[in-house]
């Protein structure tokens, strides 16, 4: 493991260059037959300072590895490691190795090293976990960047894997294909580099294989031809979407969301191939438990909170239901949104679905919540609903919220309310194949992928929706961050629905032609 020149920890350990020279020369020594891998430094790699390694102290059977892997796995491969001070050492230690040392590192002489610097004195032995505990949980001191203040080592930790299993993606050079003009401005604060926001397949293609990088398209716009100009000069295309809790309203009223999903696979809402969210789901079958912890404690907070969606709040207080009879919510969708159109092959419009949930559930009373969108009239949505036989009651400006505790069941399409109930313990039966049917979690009358197999806990469906697939943005800060943080600023009201001018006669505008909407969605 190479280290910077002027590193303070190097001087610290009482070690110099001729301890680098030492600890690779000894590794050839008592490791004749293995290939001796050179880890450069971070900041090397950046150009920023120099090692105390060059390409001169490489052969034939040592590399000097001067890629971004992760550390993880170098060690998952490695048959030894030898450091003089660096961090990676006390890394090492964790992930079940026993570095070889050459300098007198803090987390020398306690038994968890093979210690070859002359000055290193022997301390106190302890465990792996106790070493951990002291420099990590006890020795540090651990701060919320997004929220700023102090807080745990969990805490940071629920940050960064969201960071590094989400944002990857962002960090790419991209070309960005079907964006509408109203969302270019926030997409460029997302992405570390985009090329340009290009709508021809060919001419996106080639922009991203000269930028060494990757078409990015709004889910819905993915064309035949896109996928073959991308595909006759080997570039990735990855899909764009809102995440599943989005903002402090509507995206058809242009609020800016505060989370954004990239597929590599497919897209979630279309269930004819797989996709990304897919596999995030079938992994969790194996969650670890600090993993379904976090999934559990994010849940049970967004259902204290009465977080959804969108979180429009009520304007309207609640019915009063019947006694004695089940309640069943029928949640009304946009007919043409790509989710039904895609993944509602029996029951595909408003009206049908009262009917199959009627036929379904005949002596329930049943309550129909039509969309937002088409509430607002930003959305050509087809039937209100507000006149259908079907229905005992339309509840149309409550909180989803707050409605979602009074009924015993949810009958859908493929509506995100279904997800929202499965959190609450609702059950939930389907008439399309939404993200979360198939896994044995719902009541599904439609016939499901069969690559989606039964036995997911719930926990795993929570963790790959809400923690894994999604990549978050403090709207305070603009601090990439976990959605615990955009929970707290939804729970204490500080994110705005307040927009420019400019968007909200754009979306009144839309909101008068909404039957057209084709023109520009």
């Amino acid at each position: 493991i190479d280290q910077t020149f002027g590193d303070a920890s190097v001087a610290g350990a009482g070690a110099h260059a001729g301890h680098f020279q030492t600890m690779l020369d000894t590794a050839r020594a008592e490791h004749p037959g293995a290939t001796i891998l050179i880890k450069t430094h971070p900041e090397t790699l950046a150009g920023k300072r120099a090692g105390f390694f060059d390409p001169r102290d490489g052969n034939a059977k040592t590399l000097i590895w001067d890629h971004g892997t992760a550390p993880r796995a170098l060690f998952a491969r490695a048959r030894a490691v030898y450091c003089v001070s660096s961090l990676l050492g006390a890394e090492a230690i964790l992930h079940g190795h026993r570095p070889v040392v050459f300098g007198d590192a803090f987390y020398c002489g306690r038994g968890l090293t093979d210690d070859r610097h002359e000055r290193t004195p022997a301390r106190t032995p302890i465990t792996p976990e106790a070493f951990f505990d002291a420099a990590y949980l006890r020795y540090c001191r651990w701060h919320d960047p997004a929220l700023g203040r102090l807080c745990t080592f969990e805490d940071v930790l629920d940050q960064l894997t969201s960071k590094m299993s989400a944002h990857k993606g962002f960090a790419v050079p991209s070309v960005l294909s079907g964006m509408r003009l109203w969302k270019r401005g926030f997409l460029k604060r997302r992405f570390d580099r985009i090329e340009r926001f290009e709508d021809d397949p060919k001419t996106a293609s080639r922009l991203a294989d000269h930028a060494g990088g990757q078409i990015v398209v709004w889910a819905g716009k993915e064309s035949t031809a896109l996928t073959r100009a991308a595909q006759a000069r080997k570039v990735p295309v990855l899909r764009m979407e809102d995440g599943f809790v989005r903002s402090a309203g509507l995206g058809a009223e242009l609020v800016v969301p505060a989370s954004l999903t990239l597929d590599d696979a497919g897209i979630y809402y279309d269930p004819s191939r797989p996709s990304r969210l897919e596999r995030l789901i079938d992994a969790g079958r194996d969650l670890p438990p600090w993993a379904e912890t976090r999934a559990r404690r994010l849940a049970d907070r967004i259902v204290a909170a009465g977080v959804s969606k969108y979180n429009l709040g009520a304007e309207a207080p609640l019915p009063e239901f019947p006694e004695g009879r089940d309640v069943v919510l029928v949640p009304g969708q946009v007919e043409d949104d790509q989710s039904i159109l895609k993944g509602a092959p029996g029951a595909a419009t408003n009206r049908a679905l009262l009917a199959a949930a009627r036929g379904a559930f005949p002596g329930a009373y049943i309550v129909y919540k039509p969309h937002p969108d088409v509430l607002a009239g930003l959305r050509d949505g087809g039937e209100s609903g507000s006149g259908f036989a079907d229905a005992d009651e339309t509840v149309a400006r409550a909180d989803i919220a707050q409605l979602l505790p009074h009924v015993s069941r949810v009958a859908t399409m493929t509506s995100l309310t279904g997800f929202e109930a499965l959190l609450r313990g609702i059950p939930v039966t389907t008439w399309g194949i939404p993200f979360y049917a198939g896994w044995g979690l719902t009541d599904d009358r439609a016939e499901t992928p069969a690559r989606r197999r039964p036995g997911v806990p719930l926990w795993a469906l929570v963790h790959a929706a809400l923690i894994d697939y999604p990549a978050y943005w403090d709207p305070v800060t603009g601090l990439s961050c976990g959605p615990e943080v955009l929970l707290e600023r939804l729970e204490t009201g500080a994110i705005s629905r307040a927009q420019g001018p400019g968007l909200r006669l754009l979306a009144k505008a839309q909101g008068l032609a909404a039957s057209y909407a084709y023109l520009w969605r």
